[in-house]
């Protein structure tokens, strides 16, 4: 009898829960706890840290417990699991897997905002868009609608899908969730404003480093995926060389500027934040203009990424 790694049956059948099922245990989802845990310890922390360097130093303490405590809770959880019946810690660890991931919903929210075009109501675009950028798109033109959603798209790819695959290839169930305490941690405290421009500094630079690798990995499956979809692939490449250190994150650029390039497409341009208007970086070249098409192309593009993702995995484990 042929024995599976475990981690193969793990891997594939949390991506196979997440496109059937997507997140049905909103309440106990694990990064619901996790954000509520740094809630927690923000107002712990905070009312400690008078000074610059105190914010730092407090700012790094929480990212400290929440990381490692998302590894070790979890890696416990699963381990008592398995003292039980190994099956069920496998399970448990599919389960858990299967939270942090992201590909069913991302790719329900670009179709949200696709049907709202579909059917020329503009206004429920610009409000199913606002549910997945940061920007304000609630007085946008139907292209800002689609590019806001096609970038958005493109970004998450890396830190909604193969980041968290990549951490479970690497480490288990355990360093995926820790990846996600890093990513979620970054989007509650990782503002630069007066509040959290140096209590979330570590966490901010922490979201970096564990994210640059995950975001270069997507943009070459991108590029990969680009070619056996039939896009252009030798721009996404081009681009990704070319645009991809243009944006402001040292990592979300370079998913953008191989999706850019394979839809022939230019990302960038003027977005407003709390209603100030902010200029980024354009990345790609403008061929064509945006089209709701355009929507269905990322998400294949999407598709074919995690396939190529996956393959390239599971080949490293059986290895």
């Amino acid at each position: 009898m042929i024995k599976i790694n475990p981690r193969i049956i793990i891997l594939i059948g949390a991506v196979i829960l997440d496109l059937l099922i997507g997140d049905p245990w909103e309440r106990f989802h694990p990064i619901v706890l996790i954000g509520m845990l740094i809630s927690w310890l923000e107002r712990r922390l905070r009312s400690e840290a008078s000074s610059i360097e105190r914010q730092k130093v407090a700012g790094a303490v929480l990212v400290l417990i929440v990381v490692a405590g998302s590894y070790f809770l979890t890696a416990g959880f699963i381990q008592l699991a398995s003292s039980f019946d190994y099956r069920l810690g496998y399970l448990v660890s599919l389960i858990i897997l299967t939270h942090c991931l992201a590909l069913k919903g991302l790719i329900r929210a670009g179709q949200e905002v696709k049907a709202e075009l579909d059917a020329d109501n503009l206004n429920g675009a610009r409000a199913a868009v606002n549910k997945i950028v940061g920007r304000d798109c609630s007085q946008v033109t139907q292209t800002d609608v689609i590019r806001a959603t096609v970038e958005s798209l493109a970004e998450n790819t890396s830190d909604g899908i193969l980041a968290p695959i990549l951490f479970f290839i690497i480490g288990g169930t355990p360093l995926a969730v820790a990846y996600k305490a890093v990513n979620t941690i970054d989007s509650m405290l990782g503002y630069k404003n007066e509040k959290y421009l140096h209590f979330g500094w570590a966490g901010a630079k922490f979201d970096d480093l564990w994210n640059f690798m995950p975001s270069r990995l997507t943009a070459l499956t991108f590029i990969i995926g680009a070619f056996i979809l039939r896009l252009n692939y030798q721009a996404a490449f081009r681009i990704t060389l070319r645009d991809a250190s243009k944006h402001p994150s040292p990592n979300a650029g370079y998913p953008e500027a191989a999706a850019a390039g394979a839809l022939g497409l230019r990302f960038g341009g003027t977005n407003y934040y709390h209603n100030q208007e902010s200029f980024r970086a354009y990345l790609g070249d403008k061929t064509k203009e945006f089209s709701p098409v355009d929507i269905d192309k990322i998400s294949r593009l999407i598709y074919s990424s995690v396939v190529i993702f996956i393959i390239a995995g599971l080949i490293i484990i059986v290895s």
